[in-house]
């Protein structure tokens, strides 16, 4: 996914990391079950930040938690893709 926004961009210019997100996030309408997607998401970073707090150990279940973020991603970037197909064709 070219639009991932790397960890140095987040933490040196985190306004602009978060406008390349909203920008994406534009799309979410055109989703089939956009509400769905975001609540997973939503529970999913609740509890990356909640097995954070306070770790000092590597949290096991991390790539599992993930998941659902990678999902709305992938429908997202497929969207883009069609929209580039469509106005190449």
């Amino acid at each position: 996914m070219p639009w991932k926004i790397a960890r140095a961009e987040a933490l040196t210019d985190p306004h602009a990391a978060r406008m390349k997100v909203l920008e994406k996030l534009q799309r979410l309408p055109e989703l089939d079950d956009a509400e769905a997607e975001v609540v997973r998401v939503l529970l999913d970073a609740i509890l990356m930040v909640e097995a954070y707090r306070g770790a000092r150990h590597q949290i096991t279940f991390l790539p599992e938690m993930t998941q659902s973020v990678d999902h709305l991603l992938r429908e997202l970037e497929i969207l883009d893709r069609a929209d580039q197909l469509a106005a190449a064709g």
